[in-house]
């Protein structure tokens, strides 16, 4: 980051972040631009007013002690000369207490003003929601209004009334002041119409709402007890609002809960005053002990969320966080959000807590102490298991919580206030200690956590950057070709439906076999691609028997038994992102390094569905990506320390209240690189994970060299079935605007039933897996029919599988109360020159692999490593498989497996529940 996008990101970026946050919650709940931009008015002002009155009161004191002197001041000009009158003024300022600094206290309300107006002006107006929209007599918010024209000159309204506001709020507030302040406000409210003459009419809107709120303010403090008015209205205003929330029926109990408290709260300043005319209080006051709590709290919530929270993410997948094109280090992620957190919490924090008095002081530290409690405890202990979560920060179910959740961590939350209340009121000097111990920890936590991105960055660099080098795929006309391909996640139990819609699709599969009893041994990549690549030697159960080696040096060897075994049988090698390769997210190619003549490639993300076209938005996507995690890192830390009833709120399913995913118009969402679902069959924008994976698929044709001699074996992965979204139907590919209404209209039950056995499909997660799975075989359709227009389709043996299923409830296949779908992968089989396409009901499991890819082709296989022959005799009897949770491999990267849950399936159906045992947790 440079100088300047630092400064503004500690300045600047925080307000805009906050105008936007607050527009965007609006207007979602409003459904009205216009409306929203009053509210982001009203919700703002009420906020500043406090800087505001402190801003007024030093103004207050500099005009009546400048007022003071003015006589003295006046005379001395006039009577003394150069150093003479220098000194004399000197010690008259030393006798009134004076500096001639404090000059600047008459402009703190326009330095206050300046980022303020900075941010509103940035975000408002390049806002693209606003485009279009209407407000009352305003046309076009997204435009300047244009009223009439006066020959070619436009005549805009807004600002002018904007500045007529400021001139009448400017004549009551400078009344009795002296020239030089009135031709700051008059000046001013001039610069305004000069810089916002032709600006769009939302930003003028706004800023004519701010006028209007400071002439109501100065009108405010003319009234006898301005303060008891306020508070009367703020009452009535909370309870219109909650009776209006109390009938919407669009609002789930949540929001409306949300929505009651902060009604409640408006209607707080008026009950504490009766009840304070009854009840005596203790004024509180700050001490110079609650300056050191206060800053020392706002540092430690700046490195939580700016520096360990974000650094935790990245740690656990340093390579997903960087863009294979447009290679730059994740951890200048994590340096723009310790940057903005420091400019939310310390500095912006600061200044509040510089323009309060004495008891408020008192109130602020004591807050943040509380907050910095509440904050810990929430992140530890509440939303730690809501599952996969992408590059983009975006989980792949939305956030949901029981009733219970959100009670529970109510009353956990209460509670942590009430007792760090205490501790405070009690123990101060205890506190601080405290404090700044944990400044301390989480800074040494957070530089570990960049210490060991770095590292990864430095190893992707010099081992798996990729080359300019186009990957290829070379497949003999004459000889033998064998294609093991992976496809993360493939559903199993969705062929029969997807063979069902797309019935053409056994054409293109022209002598394959489908085994839909296949179990996996694992329910997570790290755990089932052993034995899918190395065979039953390297199940989850015998990888923990050979407690003497690495996980990663047993994954590494697993994924190099069928390039070795066909290596040294003179077959043409070619290997393509081999999962957890040196267990890392973008594989570590370097495993191959002693086989050279092995062709080795990274081919996610090496592809683009923009690459036909001119307009670069490839680079765009990718530019829009790395400003999203820009911005989102600090709020997905914010989310994270919250209580559980504002963590949907502020998650926005993955939008983090982004102002595009507020409007209504589909063309500005789409511009996000995350999808945003609307229903079971709409939503907008792209998945990006998807566009890493799914041009693989799309460019196989291109990269298929072929050559007429020789015998060749593929190895490759690929994710496209492991990034869940919606497609575009009936062709399944990806679309800026989904909208599969019309052909989701059709018969929804004939579609999705299969002998009489209907799929669930009422849930968008199980759609999306639907999605990319149709998407995935579509493509591989159309590479076969390259393949067969080609020749080289009968002399190539090609194996699809996938390392594991997902638990999606589509079927009732429970044990032990979990969905053992997880266990349930693709697996599809073509022999040399077979016909037809087939259904086998034998029993199978993915570690039956290397056995079907050299059966017939080498004689006695063995791995290269172990020296134990590669059969499936070990899938005689039951099987034993394995779930946990611990699917990261920067922490679960010991010599064996780290606890988790085992199961035993016994034979037979792998759909009927009856065949699966729990066998415990250890």
């Amino acid at each position: 980051m440079s100088i300047p996008s630092i400064l503004y990101t500690l300045i600047i970026s925080p307000l805009e972040l906050l105008l936007e946050v607050i527009f965007t919650v609006a207007d979602k709940i409003i459904g009205n631009a216009g409306l929203s931009i009053i509210f982001l008015s009203i919700v703002v002002n009420f906020l500043v007013l406090p800087l505001y009155k402190r801003a007024d009161e030093l103004q207050a004191e500099e005009r009546d002690i400048q007022a003071k002197m003015a006589y003295r001041i006046k005379r001395t000009k006039e009577t003394f000369k150069g150093d003479e009158r220098f000194m004399m003024l000197q010690e008259y300022y030393r006798i009134n207490h004076y500096k001639p600094i404090y000059a600047l206290k008459s402009s703190a309300s326009l330095l206050l003003q300046i980022p303020f107006f900075i941010a509103a002006y940035r975000l408002l107006s390049g806002m693209q929601s606003l485009n279009g929209m209407q407000f009352c007599f305003i046309s076009d918010l997204g435009k300047e209004d244009a009223s009439f024209m006066i020959g070619g000159f436009p005549v805009n309204v807004l600002p002018i009334l904007m500045t007529l506001i400021n001139i009448v709020s400017g004549i009551i507030y400078t009344k009795g002041h002296p020239l030089k302040s009135k031709i700051q406000v008059y000046g001013l409210a001039v610069v305004f119409l000069v810089l916002l003459y032709h600006s769009p009419s939302g930003l003028v809107f706004y800023w004519l709402l701010n006028n209007v709120f400071s002439l109501v303010k100065n009108i405010f403090y003319k009234l006898r007890d301005p303060k008891k008015v306020l508070n009367i209205l703020l009452a009535v205003a909370g309870v219109v609002v909650l009776v209006l929330t109390a009938i919407r029926p669009d609002l789930d109990m949540r929001q409306k809960t949300l929505l009651g408290i902060g009604c409640v709260l408006l209607c707080v300043p008026f009950l504490s005053g009766l009840v304070k005319k009854k009840i005596s209080v203790t004024p509180l006051k700050a001490t110079s002990k609650d300056n050191v709590t206060f800053f020392g709290g706002t540092l430690f919530m700046a490195c939580f969320t700016g520096l360990l929270i974000p650094s935790t993410v990245i740690n656990t997948s340093p390579y997903e966080f960087i863009d294979l094109f447009h290679i730059a280090n994740p951890a200048l992620y994590i340096v723009s959000s310790a940057v903005l957190a420091l400019g939310n919490w310390v500095l912006w924090g600061g200044i509040f807590y510089f323009f309060m008095n004495e008891k408020m002081r008192a109130v602020f530290s004591r807050g943040i102490w509380m907050i910095c409690g509440i904050s810990v405890v929430d992140y530890m202990l509440f939303g730690t298991n809501l599952g996969v979560i992408s590059s983009t920060l975006q989980y792949e179910n939305n956030l949901s919580f029981a009733i219970t959740d959100y009670i529970f961590n109510a009353l956990v939350v209460i509670l942590i206030g009430l007792v760090f209340l205490f501790i405070i009121s009690r123990f101060h000097n205890v506190v601080n200690v405290v404090v700044f111990a944990g400044v301390m920890a989480v800074v040494m936590l957070g530089s570990y956590k960049i210490y060991t991105i770095n590292k990864a960055y430095d190893k992707y660099t010099v081992l798996t950057a990729p080359s300019e080098e186009v990957p290829e795929i070379p497949l003999s006309k004459d000889g033998q070709n064998v294609i093991v391909l992976m496809l993360d996640r493939g559903m199993g139990t969705q062929l029969p439906y997807i063979l069902n819609e797309k019935p053409e699709l056994k054409e293109q599969f022209d002598g394959f076999t489908y085994y839909p009893n296949t179990i996996s041994f694992g329910a997570y990549t790290n755990f089932a691609t052993p034995a899918l690549f190395g065979g039953y030697e390297y199940t989850p159960e015998r990888i923990n028997e050979r407690d003497d080696m690495r996980l990663v040096d047993k994954q590494n060897e697993a994924l190099k038994v069928m390039p070795y075994i066909f290596g040294n049988n003179g077959y043409e090698v070619t290997i393509c992102d081999p999962p957890y390769a040196g267990y890392t997210w973008v594989p570590d190619l370097s495993i191959y390094d002693e086989r050279p003549e092995f062709n080795c490639y990274i081919t996610n993300a090496r592809f683009s569905i923009f690459d036909d076209d001119e307009t670069g938005e490839s680079s765009a996507t990718s530019e829009r990506v790395n400003n999203l995690r820009n911005r989102n890192f600090f709020f997905f830390s914010i989310m994270k320390i919250s209580p559980l009833i504002l963590q949907e709120t502020i998650y926005d399913d993955g939008s983090y209240n982004e102002s595009i995913s507020a409007t209504g118009n589909s063309s500005l969402v789409s511009l996000s690189p995350l999808q945003h679902v609307d229903s079971l069959s709409t939503a907008t924008g792209l998945s990006n994970d998807f566009l890493n994976s799914y041009p693989v698929l799309t460019n196989l044709p291109e990269i298929t060299v072929i050559n007429n001699s020789g015998n060749t074996f593929l190895m490759l992965a690929n994710e496209t079935t492991h990034s869940p979204c919606l497609l575009q139907e009936p062709d399944y590919v990806p679309a800026l605007v989904v909208d599969n209404t019309a052909y989701d209209t059709e018969d929804w039950v004939t579609r999705y039933t299969v002998d009489g056995v209907t799929m669930e499909m009422s849930d968008v997660n199980q759609v999306m897996h639907y999605h990319v799975n149709m998407a995935a075989l579509l493509q591989l359709g159309e590479w076969f029919d390259y393949l067969r227009e080609n020749g080289v389709y009968d002399n190539t043996r090609i194996i699809i599988v996938a390392d594991h299923g997902r638990e999606l409830s589509q079927f009732d296949i429970t044990c032990n109360g979990e969905d053992m779908e997880r266990f349930m992968p693709l697996l599809l089989v073509k022999d040399f020159n077979s016909t037809g396409f087939t259904v086998s009901e034998e029993f199978m499991t993915n570690a039956d692999v290397p056995e079907l890819a050299t059966s017939g082709l080498i004689k006695d296989p063995k791995n290269p490593f172990t020296g134990n022959p590669i059969n499936s005799e070990l899938k005689n009897g039951p099987q034993t498989v394995f779930f946990s949770m611990e699917a990261d491999t920067p922490d679960n990267n010991g010599n064996t497996f780290l606890p988790g849950s085992w199961y035993v399936f016994e034979g037979g159906d792998p759909h009927d529940p009856e065949n699966w045992t729990y066998l415990g947790d250890y």
